[in-house]
């Protein structure tokens, strides 16, 4: 008896041609600014222009003092814990699972990065992060993985109660939010990306937020060196005498993507209203499916829905690998279905097991290896990311895939052998 799966020979749920899902949407309007911006100006060295009007514009949507561009999520990170004044003889913890610029500029200023494991949903287990506290940490570092926002309630009391800086990275989660609250506003400073398929893109570039002004200060002075530098920081403050030079390096915004970035955020919410209300349906419905479990929001917690992380239990279906699951739904026509590759727990790669060939200052600083964060690694292993739809026109497609979902589970025992 032939097989339905499209694997074994049967008929694919989703035959609608690829892409299934393009980031981020762009209109005549996002065209015709950029274009407008091309006969404005392509070089902005200060604060002017559209650097100023999406800088100010970031910091009204978050409700912050200071919003401060800069060319990737990345230099925002980098400049954000330079700003903070980490550096060598300081700890900072950090999640074990994340993307690894949260966590590479440390490398790069001296200081030691002290992994804490996951909780279920991915996110920064502040259970984990009290039992490596020392009397060299200066901050806990948290990231909104795949835009569900962490327990930065409790971070956030846990870093009050031992004197420590928290520190966000948001780079998944524009205006996602707790209890009302946005996302990015909980600590000292935060930073975020805006490249490519970002809940809030500029094709690339990213933002740091603080209110606190010698932050901002020292983050100008280490990215935005001479005009920017010269004509923002107070002549009597005492490190205006290096304005011209700063540090040195150079992580201004190109106005063409600020231009981009400032369209996509007047659009922001109504994209995440559309994102979550396909994301309820469906982890509604796959959540229905063995085998399947999907993530849980607490009350009041917004996501951006960067990606629908579904977490599979191979143990309900007879054992069936992860990777033969993976297949079939692929062959279903799943493809914008991924498994995560270099989203990783850092404790998998090379650079955070032997830091010395690359950070000789840091040889001997730490080394991790695996098996070292058990709940990182599982959920990592266990993993399957699908993209969160806005539209509703995008929702036959999306039944498709569920309906690709649902058929696989349903016939998988003859996957299984």
């Amino acid at each position: 008896m032939s097989s339905p799966l499209a694997l074994l020979g049967g008929t694919p749920s989703v035959t609608t041609p690829g892409p299934h899902f393009a980031w981020p949407p762009i209109s005549e309007q996002t065209a015709k600014v950029v274009t407008d911006q091309l006969a404005a100006g392509i070089s902005v060295y200060d604060r002017s222009g559209v650097i100023e009007e999406l800088e100010d514009a970031l910091a009204d949507y978050h409700g912050v003092r200071y919003a401060l561009l800069t060319s990737s999520g990345t230099a925002a990170l980098y400049s954000m814990y330079a700003g903070c004044e980490l550096g060598p003889g300081m700890e900072a913890i950090v999640p074990a699972y994340t993307f690894f610029a949260t966590v590479t500029p440390l490398l790069h200023l001296g200081v030691v990065p002290v992994l804490a494991d996951c909780d279920e949903n991915g996110n920064l287990d502040p259970r984990d992060v009290v039992r490596r506290i020392t009397a060299r940490t200066s901050a806990i570092v948290v990231t909104h993985m795949w835009g569900t926002p962490a327990d930065v309630a409790t971070l956030r009391a846990i870093a009050d109660e031992h004197g420590l800086m928290l520190l966000e990275d948001g780079s998944h989660a524009h205006g996602a939010s707790v209890g009302g609250r946005k996302v990015g506003t909980f600590g000292r400073a935060s930073a975020f990306s805006m490249n490519g398929p970002k809940p809030l893109s500029a094709g690339e570039g990213g933002f740091l937020l603080t209110d606190d002004e010698e932050v901002y200060y020292r983050a100008l002075l280490h990215g935005q060196y001479n005009k920017r530098c010269r004509n923002e920081i107070p002549s009597e403050y005492p490190l205006y005498r290096y304005a011209v030079t700063g540090m040195g390096l150079k992580h201004r915004i190109h106005p063409l993507a600020a231009r981009i970035g400032l369209d996509q955020l007047a659009h922001l919410d109504e994209y995440l209203d559309g994102r979550a209300r396909v994301a309820a349906m469906m982890n509604e419905q796959l959540a229905e499916l063995p085998g399947i479990v999907t993530p849980k929001l607490e009350p009041g917690d917004r996501s951006s829905w960067y990606g629908l992380m579904l977490q599979y239990r191979g143990e309900e279906l007879g054992g069936l690998p992860v990777e033969r699951l993976y297949e079939a739904l692929q062959a279903e026509g799943c493809w914008e279905l991924d498994r995560p590759g270099s989203t990783c727990p850092l404790n998998l790669l090379p650079l955070f097991q032997e830091p010395g060939p690359l950070f000789p200052e840091l040889a001997g600083s730490f080394a991790y290896g695996p098996d070292d964060f058990p709940q990182a690694e599982a959920f990592h292993r266990s993993v399957l990311k699908l993209p969160v739809w806005h539209r509703e026109e995008d929702m036959p497609l999306v039944n498709g895939y569920i309906e690709a979902f649902r058929k696989v589970i349903n016939n998988y025992e003859g996957l299984l052998g």
